[in-house]
């Protein structure tokens, strides 16, 4: 776990300041009192690394909270979905407390969407890859029962126009999104490669099958760059989402190994 985990009670609270600032104090309760005493005492302040981490944290799970209940009702299916998420993490006690009571947070009738999403812009400095990383997390969410309620696209669709995700880039995702949930949505080797459908691997990669082999290979190493989990985490990725990064880098590398076989690259 990361300085920013083992630290994320008050201290973060009261550092990023504003709505994620306020959700991530509330969700720990006492402890923002004892973060407050820690700095006092001299602690050292978090660094721009550790804050985007937390704002991160913080958007990801108050969101997903808030989308749960686009529909009116928060399934089953998504709160397996963010507790999947929670496990994959392998967070701490603490850390699932914290992001159970985000998820709560976001549900609230009086989330505020708009200012959470402009602040967590602003934590990711224009890191481009840690935004699309957020939606498509939020993808996943959405999509966890099956199907995406028209009320969620249009909270979907809303959160990318604050972020700053044009429609191409968010139908890129959500292809990316949709083929990972037909292969099971928790990552895939290699070897998973030959039980990919060749269209759900084009989807994958978003290109068409018309596409050149130059042009399916120069789309892997993007995609592959934009989900590197070591790149992602210098850049403000919690470390404990690395498994999510991981999982993703699987399925482009299994997508694009379907496309080669098919080929006979």
């Amino acid at each position: 776990m990361g300085w920013w985990g083992k630290a994320i009670g008050g201290t973060f609270g009261f550092m990023l300041g504003g709505p994620l600032g306020a959700l991530i104090g509330a969700s720990v309760g006492h402890q923002f009192d004892s973060g407050l005493r820690g700095m006092e005492a001299g602690r050292s302040s978090p660094g721009d690394q550790e804050r985007t981490q937390a704002a991160f944290f913080t958007a990801t799970f108050s969101v997903m909270g808030h989308l749960a209940k686009a529909d009116g009702k928060v399934t089953r299916d998504e709160l397996e979905l963010a507790r999947s998420v929670m496990g994959r993490m392998q967070l701490s006690a603490e850390l699932r407390h914290a992001a159970e009571r985000l998820f709560s947070e976001g549900k609230s009738t009086e989330f505020p969407l708009d200012e959470v999403l402009e602040q967590f812009r602003r934590e990711c400095h224009r890191r481009k890859n840690l935004v699309r990383m957020f939606v498509e997390i939020q993808l996943h969410s959405a999509y966890a029962d099956g199907v995406v309620h028209p009320a969620e696209r249009r909270i979907l669709e809303h959160i990318c126009s604050v972020l700053r995700i044009s429609s191409f880039e968010f139908r890129g995702l959500e292809a990316l999104v949709r083929a990972g949930q037909r292969m099971g949505g928790g990552g895939a080797d290699a070897s998973a490669a030959g039980k990919l459908s060749l269209q759900d691997a084009y989807d994958i990669l978003n290109v068409s099958s018309k596409a050149s082999d130059a042009e399916v290979k120069r789309a892997y190493r993007r995609l592959m760059s934009r989900h590197h989990p070591d790149k992602l985490v210098a850049k403000g990725l919690p470390e404990e989402m690395m498994k999510i990064a991981t999982e993703k880098t699987q399925e482009i590398r299994a997508a694009y190994e379907r496309i080669r076989e098919a080929r006979g690259a």
